[in-house]
Order: C-alpha cells, then sequence, then structure tokens
C-alpha cells in the first residue's frame, strides 16, 4: 500500500469511526467533552477540495446569484527533506459525467439588514435550507430586511454595495467579497488561490469540502488579515483579548475552569478594531484561525455546509449594538440579583442554610441570596427537585422566613440523569431525554431533550413547584454535554443541537422562572449565541491562584465583548481554599463586576478565616458595591438597551484612544468607573488612564493625567478604582440588603 493509500486509510477510519453523525478530530481518539477542531478536515487527502473561482451571475434588484466552483484535491509533496501538500485541480471521475458538474455554480445572495449590517449567504449544495430563521435559537426574532440605506451599482462585471457607514464589494474574477470603510478604504478580503503567488505558503483560500466518507459538505470562509488588525470576541476565552494569532475552537465543553483555550461560553462573533465585525450564525463546531497558522488569514472552519454570514461596520459599541439586535438582549435582571450570593457546594441541611444566613446579618455583611449548591437532595449531586426530607424540616417556611431578612433562594440543578435517579425510566420510557440513532441512550445518562416541547413541559413542571414555593432563582449548571452522536426530537444530529443546547436549556428555565416570578434571572454556566437573553452566566470552576484570576478577568471581559451585559464569577477560585491574601485582591474584582458571588469547593465565607479583621475587609467590599446600586441599576438599564456589558474593556468606552487596545488587566465598571485589580502580591501598578480626561481616585480623591500612571492602592480596598472627569456618581447609604436600601439617603458626587 502506498504512502498516500495508507494516510487516506486511516483518516477516513478516524472520521467514520470517531462520530456516525458529527465531524470530530479526524483521525484520533475522541474523548467526551473535548473540543473539536474542525480544521482537521480542510487536511484530508479522502475529500473533494471546491474553491471559489468566478462570478456565474447576480441579480442587483434581488440581492441573488451564483459562484462558480472549482474541483480540487489535496496532492504530497516532497522537497529534499519537506514533506508537503498541495491542492491541484482535479478531472471529475464521478459517473455518470453528465449528473454531477465538475465545477458547479452554487447560490449566493447578499440582504440587507440595515444600514450597518449585510447579510452573505452562500450555499455549497443546490438545496437551500427551509427558512432557517424560524428554526434558529439563536436570533431574537425576524431579521429586518431594510436596504433604504444601500445604493447597488456595478462596475463592469462587480458589484459594489454602499451605504453612509461602509462598503462591500463582490469582485467578479476571481471571485471574492471586499469589506471597504465609509471613505473606500479596504479592512478586508476574501482569499482567493492568486493571493498566493507571493508567498511559499499556499494558504487553501475560500472553498468547501465534500467528505470522502458520505458527501457531506463544509465550507471554510478565509478572511484576510491586516498587519496591526486586532480581533476581539469569540466567547469566554481566558487567552489574550486579542485574538489574532489564536485558533479556537467554538465548541461548547466543559473545560474544567477558564485557564485553557476550551470554553464553557464560546460564541460564533468577533470585531476587529478596523471597524468591522461577524456574526457567523452556525450551531455546527466551528475552528477560528486568526493568524495562527498564516499571519495573514482569518479562517472560518466550518462543520456547516452553509455560510450565513452577518458583516457589520462600526465603533465596538456600535457593533455590539447591531450584533444583540440580530441576536437578542436581556430584560432587566431584579435589583436583588445585583446584590452579594452566598454560597459553596455545599450547604446540606436547612441548619446550615440558617446559620450561614444568620451570620452574614451578625457580621453586618450585605447580601441578598443564600445558594443551596449539589447537596440539597437526598443524595448529593442526584437531582430529584425536592428537599431532603431527613435534612430540611420545612423548607417552604425555611424560605419564608429568609425572605423576611431580605434573602432570596437560588438552587443548583442539571439536566443529566443517572441510572439510579428515580426519574431515570420515565424520561426514558416517555421519550423525554436524547436518543442516539438506535433510539437508545447515548450516554449512561438520561439527557433532558429541549427540542421536544413535552420534555420541556416536565421539566418546566419541576422547576416550577420550587419556584411557586418562593424560591428565586434556578442554578442552569453544566449543559455542555449534549450528545453528538445523537438525534434529537426536532429531527436534527447533535452537529447542530450540541451547541444549542446551552441556549435551549438557558430559555426553558428563564421562561419559567419570568411566568411564576416575574423575573428574567437564572445562573448559567454553558452558553452559546443568544444566551445572553437569559442573564446571567457566571465564569465556572476557576484556579484559587493568580493566574486563575487573571483567566477569569481575561474571559469575563471577552465574553462582555462577545454580546453579553451581564457576567460573574466565583470569588477567589473555585478548586482550593483561597490564600486570604489572593482573596482579598480578588474581593474587589468581584464585588465591582455586575453580579457578585463567594462560592468555592472549600468554604469561602469571611468568618471561617478565623480573622475578624477579614470579615471587616469582606464587609467593606459588600459595602462598596451596596452604595454603588443606584449607579449600577443606571448603568444596567444602558447595557439592556444597547447590548453592552457591564464589565467592559476600556477599548470598548475608548475606541478612538490608541493606548485601550492593548489593555487586558483592567476594566470600566459601567461607562465611568475603572477599576484595576492587583493580580499579584503588591501594593501598586502601573495603570493605563484613557486620554481626554483626568481621573479621580474613588478612595482617596487623588488626581491623575492620562497615560501611564504608576498607582499605589492606599486605600482601604485593596484595589486602584479611579472615576473619570466628569462623570456623576450617585450613591446611597450602604444597607444589609437591596430590599433595605434607604433612597433618602441618595447623593451624587460629580468628578
Amino acid at each position: 500500500m502506498s504512502f498516500r493509500s495508507f494516510m487516506s486509510a486511516v483518516m477516513a477510519f478516524g472520521i467514520l469511526t470517531a462520530a456516525a453523525d458529527t465531524r470530530t478530530n479526524a483521525g484520533s481518539a475522541y474523548l467526551l467533552s473535548q473540543s473539536i477542531d474542525v480544521s482537521k478536515d480542510f487536511a484530508d487527502f479522502t475529500n473533494t477540495y471546491f474553491f471559489a473561482d468566478s462570478l456565474a451571475a447576480f441579480d442587483t434588484s434581488t440581492g441573488r446569484g451564483t459562484i462558480s466552483w472549482k474541483r480540487q484535491q489535496l496532492m504530497p509533496r516532497q522537497a529534499f527533506n519537506a514533506n508537503t501538500y498541495l491542492h491541484q485541480p482535479l478531472k471529475s471521475l464521478d459517473f455518470p459525467d453528465t449528473a454531477y458538474p465538475q465545477n458547479p455554480d452554487l447560490g449566493f445572495s447578499i440582504e440587507p439588514v440595515n444600514g450597518r449590517t449585510l447579510r452573505l449567504r452562500i450555499h455549497t449544495s443546490p438545496v437551500a435550507p427551509a427558512d432557517p430563521d424560524s428554526l434558529s435559537p439563536m436570533l431574537a426574532g425576524p431579521v429586518a430586511n431594510d436596504a433604504s440605506a444601500w445604493k447597488v451599482t456595478r462596475k463592469g462585471a462587480d458589484v459594489l454595495y454602499t451605504s453612509p457607514y461602509g462598503s462591500l464589494r463582490i469582485q467578479a474574477d476571481p471571485w471574492r467579497i471586499i469589506i471597504l470603510d465609509s471613505e473606500g478604504r479596504e479592512l478586508s478580503r476574501t482569499r482567493t488561490w492568486s493571493d498566493n503567488d507571493s508567498t511559499q505558503i499556499k494558504v487553501p483560500p475560500f472553498s468547501f469540502i465534500k467528505r470522502g466518507s458520505d458527501n457531506s459538505r463544509s465550507i471554510n470562509p478565509v478572511f484576510s488579515l491586516t498587519p496591526g488588525e486586532r480581533i476581539f470576541g469569540f466567547g469566554e476565552g481566558p487567552g489574550p483579548l486579542d485574538k489574532a494569532g489564536q485558533k479556537l475552537n467554538l465548541f461548547v465543553t466543559d473545560p474544567q475552569g477558564p485557564e485553557s483555550p476550551d470554553m464553557y461560553k464560546p460564541i460564533p462573533f468577533f470585531f476587529s478594531n478596523l471597524g468591522y465585525g461577524m456574526f457567523i450564525h452556525t450551531s455546527a463546531p466551528l475552528t477560528a484561525d486568526v493568524g495562527q497558522s498564516y499571519i495573514g488569514a482569518n479562517k472560518l472552519f466550518m462543520a456547516d455546509e452553509d455560510l450565513d454570514l452577518f458583516i457589520m461596520w462600526g465603533t465596538p459599541k456600535e457593533i455590539l449594538s447591531e450584533y444583540t439586535a440580530l441576536s437578542g438582549r436581556p430584560e432587566m435582571p431584579p435589583l436583588w440579583s445585583f446584590g452579594t450570593w452566598m454560597s459553596r457546594i455545599s450547604y446540606f441541611t436547612e441548619d446550615e442554610g440558617r446559620d450561614v444566613a444568620a451570620k452574614l446579618r451578625s457580621n453586618r455583611i450585605p447580601a441578598d441570596v443564600i445558594h443551596f449548591d449539589t447537596g440539597w437532595f437526598d443524595t448529593d449531586w442526584q437531582c430529584d427537585y425536592e428537599f431532603s426530607p431527613e435534612r430540611f424540616r420545612n423548607p417552604r417556611k425555611m424560605i419564608s422566613d429568609l425572605a423576611k431578612d431580605g434573602f432570596h433562594i437560588c438552587l443548583w440543578q442539571l439536566p443529566y440523569f443517572v441510572p439510579g435517579n428515580k426519574y431515570f425510566p420515565e424520561l426514558v420510557s416517555k421519550g423525554l431525554a436524547v436518543k442516539n440513532g438506535r433510539g437508545t441512550l447515548p450516554y449512561e445518562d438520561a439527557v433532558l431533550d429541549f427540542t421536544n416541547p413535552e420534555t420541556v413541559s416536565w421539566y418546566q413542571s419541576k422547576l416550577g413547584s420550587l419556584l411557586e414555593m418562593g424560591v428565586g432563582a434556578i442554578k442552569v449548571d453544566f449543559g455542555e454535554a449534549a450528545p453528538l452522536d445523537a438525534i434529537y426530537a426536532n429531527g436534527r444530529s447533535g452537529l447542530y443541537e450540541h451547541n444549542l443546547y446551552p441556549v435551549r436549556y438557558n430559555k426553558a428555565v428563564a421562561d419559567v422562572t419570568r411566568r411564576i416570578k416575574g423575573d428574567n434571572i437564572i445562573w448559567a454556566r454553558s452558553a452559546w449565541a443568544g444566551s445572553q437573553r437569559y442573564p446571567l452566566h457566571w465564569g465556572g470552576d476557576a484556579a484559587s491562584t493568580n493566574t486563575g484570576m487573571l483567566g477569569t478577568l481575561r474571559a469575563g471581559l471577552s465574553l462582555g465583548m462577545s454580546g453579553f451585559c451581564f457576567w460573574s464569577h466565583d470569588m477567589g477560585g473555585f478548586v482550593t481554599s483561597t490564600p486570604e491574601a489572593l482573596y482579598r485582591r480578588w474581593l474587589p474584582m468581584g464585588f465591582l463586576s455586575s453580579h457578585t458571588r463567594a462560592h468555592g469547593a472549600p468554604p469561602t465565607e469571611p468568618w471561617l478565616y478565623d480573622n475578624p479583621e477579614f470579615t471587616d475587609y469582606f464587609r467593606r467590599c459588600a459595602e462598596l458595591k451596596y452604595s454603588l446600586m443606584p449607579y449600577i441599576e443606571q448603568q444596567a438599564a444602558t447595557c439592556v438597551a444597547n447590548g453592552w456589558p457591564m464589565l467592559r474593556a476600556l477599548l470598548v468606552e475608548f475606541p478612538d484612544d490608541p493606548g485601550v487596545w492593548t489593555v487586558e488587566d483592567q476594566y470600566m465598571f459601567g461607562s465611568d468607573i475603572l477599576v484595576a485589580p492587583l493580580l499579584t502580591e503588591t501594593s501598586a501598578r502601573n495603570v493605563y488612564l484613557p486620554a481626554g480626561q483626568k481621573w479621580t481616585d474613588y478612595q482617596s480623591g487623588r488626581s491623575y493625567s492620562p497615560g501611564w500612571q504608576r498607582i499605589e492602592a492606599d486605600g482601604p480596598i485593596k484595589c486602584i478604582i479611579l472615576v473619570r472627569e466628569g462623570a456623576e456618581i450617585p450613591t446611597v447609604a450602604p444597607a444589609q440588603s437591596t430590599s433595605a436600601i434607604d433612597r433618602s439617603t441618595l447623593r451624587v458626587t460629580k468628578y
């Protein structure tokens, strides 16, 4: 057997055995919860490749046309000590050759959404999906079709779409899409094979593949990257905020914490510092190679056979508003949710819950939520939606008593049911769980199938009983393990439903909570595009280390630049008992986030540190946030209205200052307060202050000029907190709960 034949056989075997209905890491074993690198499918000798070649036709009155695609194959190439592969034209051997075109002409369209957004759709099959918008949980509603701001002209065979905000040019030969700003400057373009004439590295252009394993197709849009270009978004990644130079697998997974490239919350959306953004409207796995394998190319390897791409023009704020207008914005969460959530894994008894609430009040620590994690059932972790009768004497009375003292109750649960769970037989017999192609279970667990309306009704009835009892919120944990090798009740496979699972899961809980409590509030870990409609999400199981703190901050900032207004995290980290010194530095970052929770595997209650001064410090941090509640309300309302994040990278607020685009360890808390956490054991740090105004230390009152400053955190709270010149910050006297805030103490300080 030749080397080529052997490699083809190996790679084909990898594809066929990895998952019957999915595209996995071809040629290697796939472990449950691993992310999928779709790019590997685009380096497979068994596949046929088709390059976008030329514009075959285009009707400017309808925005519809066809692209001529050229058939290619991968060929090995030896050059002394280097073995590589290159694409080469392929003569079709299809039979009958009159039935299968050598170089197919396939449809695409350009559809204006509004003056800032165009929609590009490209098909790799003669059959287009039927009404994809109505089936998409990623969209908030019908997509607008307002062409009034756009002028469509021809220049020879090329077509130009122009609005006051930018232009898109369809180049006829070779076919490409060129994105330009309002002044006509090029921002990005799709790559063609001829772009390789000037480089030894032969970068595959905009293309799609037809797999030898099953003739399924997947598309690979490839856009240019410009020197100095920075890319932001793609979800809750803990790496550098600028994704240029990174390779990201957008596949919902449980990475065990926010310190690796894999994500609980990958989002198929990004924007560039050049003034454009893109929403890749797909739920299939996607690998974004953002200049990682080739410095000048942003390669979007999609498992999806079609491209549905929204292209947007504007500043970061404008692009975020455009994206969230499409995918949705949250309603305002209840005020109490902005208070302190006290938790650990887990409070096992009613007495523990009451004791924690009593100690919060006796230590005068403002708090609004007591969270019961995995241990409120009879069997720890085994979700049956019932308080253990042995350990909770009267849960309804407990909830009522705590409510009188200003506390809301949050309860943990998950959507997986082990065989020993009492609901397992019912879920299987009634067809409420996800099934595989054989009609049985993909896993040992029964996984709730939220594409089945009967499952949603069953599930919401269980949660509804708890909410009617007085529970305030449900913790929407896990959601990352929706089976890939599965057929869902809506007839779709795990290829398209895995990433959508968090959106459906988030929605099911948010809907029943809103119906019974009137509040759009959950506490969720997993997410995909559209999940931001259902606040709120937290950062997962962070390490109790300095790098865990940095990764958590980056993750929150990146998620904010992916369309999420609200976000939280476990202050101090989750995994081990947080060292007191780290906890002190972490607390201000936690309290100066939109939502605040103390939670960990070991207890995190401050009085357990056996240091009364630390309890006092925890109280001061909590009081800081509660005193800022009027400011937080104002800022949250603005975020909801516009789709902007509360925890905001400086570049979102100050895009015209070149200095902010590399800052990733500071943030704006709303529009007026700058926070620079202490990420190591030091009392001072370098802080970048955006241009255009002076800045005042919120604690000391010292004034600072724009630019880099070395600032000492010498106030009672170990963090650098600054207010921009001209800001008016409303505050109140801190209260023990948000319901006890005395609005008559409101004062406004102008800086």
